[in-house]
């Protein structure tokens, strides 16, 4: 993989690899790559693989290797410390006084202002969006702090060093909205290399697309007021249009219906309720936007609500008037809030203009390919003549894993699926006694999971949401013999090593839900492009989305454990071959004595069929 690496950076290619598990893929492009002396961009999935390579993998590979390579973390604005928010962040309604002060003591002897330094205040309080900054709220070099800004510090380090970690979120940021403002930094790579390439797609489509939430409009009117305090205007009606765009603002959301939920936006907006809320929202936000135009001269902070104010009126106009047909208009709403989103069905091209070919372009993950094939991740983002090579796991599955399947699971779409999976859990849990991932595809059938093994076995129960996803893994591996119950996030990018996670179990193929809105337009697109879109599209989706829930299992040589796919449309349907086919060479077997025994550390006697 090193050698294939290292002849796209001499050629400035484009190579797309997977390699699983295990083979040490960061290794594979760090030596050859930093070998290569070029000016290095390497975007992670996540912030932390994104500190995992600054912190541990990049040092190493620099120390063995002697080069003095200069190195930068670089994130995204919201994971740095505001100066000027936190000064001015007093009186508000939201604040908590408790996490303010914690806050305001690390504030005065930080050196990156980086937010993870702050471990005694939760990842998810509702402080942090009060004392960070967003592209819509900086004030840029009108700020009294903009000297001192650690955001701007990151980006000066970024901008001197020759290897610069970034995450996804924050390339396409700036790559498709310039939004984060470090334009100087991809013109200056020689080399962009991408770690968990397979989020790039979903990434992606997101940022190529205008958005617009109601968190964005209940800021803006909350920073006019705070401002006009401030700045002091002298316009008396501004602080009763910001009042009226805030109610605006939860008008619509109350015309959405009560339930969270998500679909088409064209079918909503045909109600009248929806209508006319959209219609007053753009009359109270037309008017501020006019007595703003007036107050902007009074201060930076009213300018700046001004350009904002702006700004997410055209982005209103944009999504709430004709769709272009290469796009889906579509709506989100949670229990307090709403979003907007004009997303492009097809992302290839637009992404496809972006790969210059002055650079080399480095693609890498685990999980790329359907039956050893890149043609699905390829096509996605216009890599079609891309080299690309795939690279087992070098661990022994075949002597330290078994797959079982269930035998007399009904079909995912009875009413009692999730209780009879349960059931059939239950035992495999006993026999592994705890040290289970228990994954779901739904957070639904994880409550009813949760709901039906309680006060069942005799280890600790973990539960998705009933504490931040940190707290709950770190609980996992202290005690040992733990059972988590976990949907999405716990299907990829965590990783538990040793006995205490020795069994995964997932509840179905983890097909997207037909009721997406997205999924249903790029069906539709598909199909009358005269294409199959459930072999081209949805099935290709959840055989990737499944290797990295299976991935979970092995980690490291000396893991042990049993894989457990409860859906029985794996042996009675045609497809189940191609997710069978992308799977590990896993020994399989349908009776439960099998698993018993591996457990038990007997000799298994079961069918023994490899799982791929």
């Amino acid at each position: 993989m090193a050698a294939r690496v290292e002849a796209a950076l001499a050629h400035n290619g484009i190579f797309v690899g997977e390699s699983g598990t295990g083979t040490g893929k960061t290794f594979a492009y760090l030596i050859p790559a930093l070998l290569s002396g070029k000016k290095l961009l390497i975007s992670s999935g996540t912030k932390h693989l994104q500190e995992q390579i600054f912190e541990r993998d990049l040092p190493l590979v620099r120390e063995l290797l002697e080069i003095p390579v200069r190195a930068a973390l670089l994130k995204g604005r919201a994971n740095y410390l505001c100066l000027h928010r936190l000064q001015h962040c007093d009186g508000d309604r939201d604040i908590d006084e408790r996490y303010l002060q914690r806050i305001r003591v690390w504030a005065r002897h930080t050196r990156r202002g980086d937010l993870s330094e702050v471990s005694d205040v939760p990842e998810d309080a509702t402080i942090w969006p009060l004392v960070t900054s967003t592209a819509e709220n900086c004030l840029g070099s009108n700020c009294a702090h903009y000297h001192e800004c650690f955001v701007n510090r990151a980006r000066r380090e970024a901008l001197e060093a020759d290897v610069v970690v970034i995450n996804h979120h924050l390339f396409f940021a700036d790559l498709a909205l310039r939004e984060e403002g470090f334009g100087q930094l991809l013109p200056g790579a020689e080399a962009i290399i991408f770690d968990e390439a397979h989020q790039l797609p979903e990434i992606a489509s997101g940022f190529f697309g205008v958005s617009i939430g109601s968190h964005q409009l209940i800021g803006l009117s909350r920073d006019c007021i705070a401002e006009d305090v401030r700045e002091h205007s002298e316009l008396p009606q501004l602080k009763e249009q910001a009042a009226e765009l805030e109610k605006a603002t939860a008008d619509l959301r109350l015309a959405m219906g009560v339930e969270p939920r998500r679909g088409p936006w064209a079918a909503l907006a045909e109600t009248g309720q929806v209508n006319a809320a959209v219609v007053g929202l753009r009359q109270k936000l037309s008017a501020l936007v006019a007595t703003l135009e007036l107050a902007a001269v009074r201060g930076p902070g009213l300018g700046n609500c001004s350009r904002r104010a702006g700004e997410l009126l055209d982005r209103l106009l944009t999504l709430t008037e004709t769709t272009p047909p290469e796009y889906l208009c579509w709506f989100e709403t949670t229990a307090r809030g709403f979003a907007l989103h004009l997303t492009a069905l097809d992302i290839a091209a637009s992404f496809q203009q972006h790969l210059d070919g002055d650079k080399a372009w480095i693609f890498t993950s685990a999980t790329l390919t359907v039956s050893k094939r890149f043609d699905h991740y390829c096509a996605q983002l216009g890599l079609e003549h891309a080299d690309t090579a795939q690279w087992d796991s070098p661990f022994d599955y075949q002597a330290r894993t078994l797959l079982y399947i269930p035998v007399g699971l009904p079909s995912p779409a009875a009413a009692d699926y999730t209780l009879q999976v349960v059931q059939a859990a239950v035992p495999v849990l006993r026999a592994s006694r705890g040290r289970a991932f228990f994954l779901f595809t739904s957070h639904r059938a994880l409550r009813q999971a949760a709901e039906a093994i309680a006060g069942t076995l005799d280890y600790p129960l973990l539960v998705q949401g009933s504490a931040p996803r940190t707290e709950l893994l770190e609980r996992f591996r202290a005690a040992g013999d733990a059972v988590l119950l976990g949907t999405g996030s716990f299907w990829e990018g965590v990783d538990v090593r040793g006995e205490a996670l020795s069994c995964v179990i997932i509840d179905k193929l983890p097909f997207a839900s037909p009721d997406e809105p997205i999924l249903r337009a790029r069906c539709q697109a598909l199909e009358q492009a005269g294409r199959n879109p459930f072999l081209e599209y949805q099935l290709p989706a959840a055989v990737i989305a499944l290797k990295q829930g299976v991935g979970r299992l092995i980690r490291d040589e000396r893991d042990r454990g049993v894989l457990v796919l409860c859906d029985p449309r794996l042996l009675a349907k045609g497809y189940g071959k191609a997710f069978l086919g992308s799977l590990p060479p896993i020994p399989m077997t349908r009776d439960l004595g099998d698993v018993e025994r591996f457990f038990s550390g007997s000799s298994v006697s079961g069918t023994n069929k490899k799982g791929g």
